[in-house]
């Protein structure tokens, strides 16, 4: 790759640059070769959670690659072998859904209709219908990933490890099947495990009825229950109440009823239930009403439960929180409703239980008027038919929240179903201890959102009764007596008989059968696939085909060292991994992991095609470019697992803030370099045995220094957010505080030998930052990198060093720290900071002289080192002189103490108002000596270091000299005085460094390189008082010191000018103009 010609203009592009980057990677075949260079080296393991390739990535993709890119990409940096496979999640609910819109069919009868193989054989052609797009995509984010090896869920090989997996759960007892109520999506015909029920929330408007359920002994009184789904009341079969509730019999004084619900729920019949016309007649223990007996309100399941059903029960999960303080139970339709009807006798296991809802939502003919409907659609004339009845007390809406199927969009519905499950909740205790052993970033979630899930983990339902998945490996008699669990093709072949079984996908295994061994003839696959989030659970062996093939690899390799994913997986692929592992191997999959949160539109909604609430990704990268976007995201409060609204704007701000400097700099050097050779004729060749003696050469290598020590402490510790605020320091110091500070020595000023010292430290520190920043802004640093390497002497870097990406991340140097100087840089800074205070607060520019600075401080080492870098001091706030004196006197500088009154009035009380009095008065020197002695009197009252704050001020009127213009400041340890007098000599110095800037602003619009030879010429066009005339006569000296050649007046210019433009100082105007040399 060739070294970039580019300057650090406007003209640079970095989307453009990037691109470049790529052609180099692809010439090299960057990646695998870094892998190669890496084989033989401790490994690093990772997985890569598989996403679906129906869609195109998103802002969440991206930033999930992002992070898995540097961490790697570190991790290969600092030594290790870094196995990279990509990975796709190809079965299950996602594809399936897009191919049943596609075929217009849905529901099992219409599927089976038109054939399993035809439907698994659709469903195959789409899986990786967008995988071009995604290679892209990665690989112009420059994230390295193995797109060549990677693992498929429906690969043959996975699919015989996950039968693997989930024998050994069955051979441990640890799978079963049950009836339980679960989601249920009637988009998709299928059950849903609980965490996928949390993830599509919605308000919706409901029904809210309150029901009378008359007693069978007193049919005058009822029972009063409030439901929200009115489907569920055909199928009612008990009322339950919390045991330790009082309940109250009321009369209603309108209607002569007689109800019985909670007091302290009588809102939910009456506005205001102490202005209401009611009559309470007696109080009840809910224990009283347990037992009782009621009128069915529908007789369909009269027949089957006429001896157990329409009872009273108990529970404590009946809330006072809303309702009627009675619950009615359907059982089929509510988890605690089983529970309790089970527990309470209603139904019994393996008993009648009424399940009138088919599949799709409809009811079935068992509940002859609704028959054919949908439950939802069926809401209205359900209420209908119970208020002709005389059952409905009162009929309103409820705006609440309620989950929708994630894939389909279309209601849940909890529903007693068949499934398989695996038994989770007696593993709670492993979980959390396996949990506690792996570490998080940030760590709340770990602690919070994760820990209380799996304190609360339920049994765990893997079954779907779809199509396009990896079977469930059961087969079992007709009476589901008999079962047989298979762990692998070779031991499906030797039971069944079949040979050359290569694929395991139901159309090919579902006809296979196996004899039985009880006499049951033959047993049958069940026809349940598996949930796909066991798939993706399943990933650590069934991705390198465990244990058939590469079992030393997996054991030296397990657990990962890093994972990360969204927060959202919390309850999906981070949980399920856990599972897995944890009843397999009792370990935990990962040792480290990032959760990071969601990213959102710039309005804080959720990104959306329809809304166009967002900008496209791709737009982004190809305005931007990658690296100013894997900034901005891994800057953001996501990496925190927070919410980022998405800003373009903050994508723009990196590349102002962060990356041209960046790159500024590093042009800067490149010109210096092409100066030296052209006026010095030396070829610049980094020297790493040179130890300058310069205080900033050594100040910014330390600089340097420190930020590798950080850099691998975060990344060490996986705080990736970190990482940008100190690049923002490192860079702020390279170019607002080095470079600026010692341009004249770069551009040779200070004869050659110091100019290669200042270069060689310049160099350095953009090699290190390129080495430390690869894994976060790969493309730029490349980049850069291509044109520093050729500065560097043979056999720097042991091995291929084509790319920045082949070279090790640099170790912390530690000899190049020093205590001292960093402490007179610091004391530097403070006392040049100070200054610019000054010259903004009386608006005099910097390129104004000033005659004199002074450095007020008592401790004699802060002068000294503020003396040992008085040249940069002088220059940069452009003063002829600097005076260092502890003699306070002289300069007026006075004391005062502050104090905090409304703490000292807690320890003072009755005398803090003599303190507060009497404070402005005590005089300076006794504030002064009270900083040796720790303590202040103050009207007879003794205060202590701590209850005071000393602070040393200018008092104007205290100058021994009261002829000087001094303004000052302080930043309470040091005080600067600044003579903000414009003298004449001076002022024609400051209108001189403002021809200077004419000149190089017109440089710069031109176009021009540092290399580039051109006159200037000028003709003064307005000069009222002849002040730019006598400037330039005065300061023709200076200007061809700064400049290298002086000005020539226009009349001398004997070639056609490129570039001529009226420049304006002032009230003085001139022609300047370019001729080519």
């Amino acid at each position: 790759m060739s070294a970039p010609e580019e300057s650090a203009s406007s003209r640079f592009s970095f989307p453009r640059a990037e691109e470049k980057v790529l052609e180099f990677w692809r010439e090299i075949d960057a990646f695998k070769t870094s892998v190669k260079l890496s084989e033989g080296r401790k490994p690093f393991s990772f997985y890569d959670g598989p996403p679906f390739c129906t869609g195109l990535p998103h802002y969440g993709h991206m930033l999930a690659g992002t992070i898995k890119d540097i961490v790697t990409r570190f991790a290969h940096n600092t030594g290790h072998y870094v196995e990279r496979r990509a990975g796709w999640d190809c079965h299950g609910l996602p594809i399936e859904f897009e191919i049943e819109k596609s075929l217009g069919i849905n529901g099992k009868d219409q599927i089976m209709a038109f054939g399993i193989e035809n439907y698994n054989k659709e469903c195959r052609k789409i899986v990786m219908r967008y995988s071009s797009e995604w290679r892209s995509t990665v690989e112009r984010l420059g994230r390295w990933i193995d797109f060549d090896n990677d693992y498929k869920t429906m690969d043959t090989p996975f699919m015989e490890s996950e039968w693997w997996v989930f024998k050994q759960l069955f051979d441990k007892g640890l799978v079963y099947r049950g009836l339980r109520v679960m989601p249920y999506s009637t988009g998709l015909n299928t059950t849903l495990s609980n965490f996928e029920a949390g993830q599509n929330y919605k308000d919706v408007i409901d029904p809210a009825l309150v029901v009378a359920f008359p007693l069978k002994k007193d049919p005058k009184v009822s029972l009063l229950a409030w439901t929200t789904t009115p489907w569920t009341l055909p199928s009612n079969c008990a009322l339950c109440v919390n045991p330790d509730f009082e309940y109250v019999k009321i009369k209603d004084g309108e209607t002569g009823e007689v109800y019985i619900l909670l007091e302290k729920c009588l809102g939910i019949l009456y506005k205001n239930p102490k202005k209401a016309n009611f009559e309470v007649l007696e109080k009840i223990m809910a224990k009283d009403l347990v037992g009782l007996e009621y009128e069915p309100l529908f007789d369909f399941f009269v027949p089957q439960l006429k001896e157990t059903a329409w009872r009273v029960v108990a529970d404590k999960y009946v809330s006072d929180a809303d309702g009627t303080g009675i619950v009615h139970n359907s059982p089929a339709y509510g988890e605690d409703d089983y529970r309790v009807c089970m527990d309470g006798g209603i139904i019994t296991r393996g008993g009648f239980v009424p399940m009138p809802v088919r599949d799709d939502g409809s009811f079935d003919n068992s509940v002859g008027p609704y028959a054919g409907m949908y439950v939802k659609d069926a809401d209205k004339a359900i209420a209908r038919d119970i208020k002709s009845h005389g059952r409905l007390v009162r009929q309103g809406t409820l705006n609440h929240s309620y989950p929708f199927c994630w894939r389909s969009n279309t209601p849940l519905l909890y529903r007693a179903v068949p499934s398989w499950f695996v038994r989770v909740e007696d593993a709670r205790d492993k979980l959390t201890a396996n949990n506690a052993e792996t570490r998080w970033v940030p760590e709340f979630v770990q602690e919070n959102r994760f820990g209380t899930w799996l304190v609360n983990a339920r049994d765990w339902n893997v079954s779907r009764t779809r199509y396009w998945g990896t079977p469930i490996p059961l087969w079992a008699s007709e009476d589901l007596e008999e079962i047989v669990c298979v762990g692998s093709i070779a031991e499906l072949e030797e039971l069944s008989g079949a040979t050359g079984i290569t694929d395991l996908h139901r159309e090919y295994v579902d006809k296979l059968t196996i004899p039985s061994r009880k006499g049951k003839g033959q047993l049958r696959r069940i026809e349940e696939v598996f949930d796909c989030w066991f798939e993706s659970g399943s990933m650590p062996y069934a991705q390198k085909h465990y244990p058939f093939e590469n079992k030393e690899l997996f054991h030296s390799t397990f657990p990962a060292d890093f994972i990360s994913e969204g927060i959202d997986q919390t309850r999906g692929w981070f949980y399920t991994l856990l599972v897995l592992s944890t009843l397999l191997f009792d370990k935990p999959a990962w040792k480290n992991l990032i959760a990071s949160g969601l990213v959102l539109a710039a309005d804080g909604k959720k990104m959306s095609k329809s809304l166009k609430n967002y900008p496209d990704p791709t737009l982004v990268v190809d305005k931007y470019g990658a690296d100013p976007l894997r900034l901005y995201l891994i800057n953001s409060p996501v990496v925190r697992a927070e919410t980022l609204k998405f800003k373009e704007e903050g994508v723009k701000e990196i590349v102002s803030r962060v990356l041209l400097p960046w790159y500024n700099a590093f042009c800067f050097f490149n010109a210096q370099v092409q100066m030296l050779k052209k006026d010095s004729d030396v070829d610049y060749r980094f020297d790493p045995s040179s130890m300058s003696d310069n205080i900033m050469d050594r100040w910014m290598l330390a600089s340097v220094q420190s930020l590798t020590k950080f850099v691998r402490e975060e990344m060490s510790a996986y705080r990736l957010y970190t990482v940008v605020p100190r690049l923002l320091e490192m860079i702020d110091q390279l170019t607002n505080w080095y470079v600026r500070f010692n341009r004249k020595r770069l551009k040779g000023e200070n004869g050659i030998e110091d100019t290669v010292y200042a270069l060689n430290t310049l160099f350095e520190v953009l090699l290190t930052m390129c080495r430390l920043m690869a894994p976060f802004t790969p493309f730029l640093t490349e980049n850069m990198y291509q044109t520093l390497k050729t500065h560097l002497p043979e056999n720097y870097f042991e091995g291929d060093s084509r790319s920045l990406h082949f070279v090790p991340f640099p170790e912390v140097r530690e000899e190049y720290f020093n205590p001292d100087i960093e402490r007179a840089m610091s004391r530097m800074q403070a006392v040049i900071e100070l200054g610019r205070v000054i010259r903004e607060r009386n608006n005099i520019a910097l390129k104004m002289p000033l005659l004199e600075l002074v450095v007020v401080h008592a401790d004699p080492q802060y002068l000294e080192d503020v003396r040992g870098l008085s040249g940069y001091i002088t220059e940069q706030l452009n003063l002829r002189n600097l005076v260092l004196t502890s003699d306070e006197d002289t300069y007026g500088i006075k004391y005062r103490a502050e104090a905090d009154f409304k703490k000292l009035g807690t320890k003072l009380r009755k005398d803090m108002p003599r303190v507060k009095k009497a404070l402005p008065d005590v005089p300076s020197s006794a504030i002064k000596e009270a900083q040796t002695t720790g303590s202040l009197l103050v009207d007879g009252i003794t205060l202590g270091a701590d209850d005071i704050n000393i602070v040393r001020y200018f008092d104007k009127l205290s100058l021994a000299d009261e002829s000087k213009k001094y303004d000052e400041a302080t930043d309470k340890s040091v005080v600067v005085l600044l003579d903000t007098e414009i003298h004449e000599d001076l002022y024609h110095e400051g209108l001189a460094r403002e021809v200077i800037n004419r000149v190089q602003r017109l440089r710069k619009k031109a176009g021009l390189q540092a290399l580039d030879d051109v006159v200037y010429y000028f003709q003064i066009t307005e000069d009222p008082e002849g002040i730019l005339a006598t400037v330039l006569e005065s300061q023709a000296e200076f200007l061809q010191l700064v400049l290298k050649q002086g000005l020539l007046p226009m009349e001398e210019k004997k070639a056609e000018a490129f570039t001529e433009e009226e420049q304006e100082i002032n009230e003085s105007k001139f022609v300047l103009a370019f001729v080519r040399a």
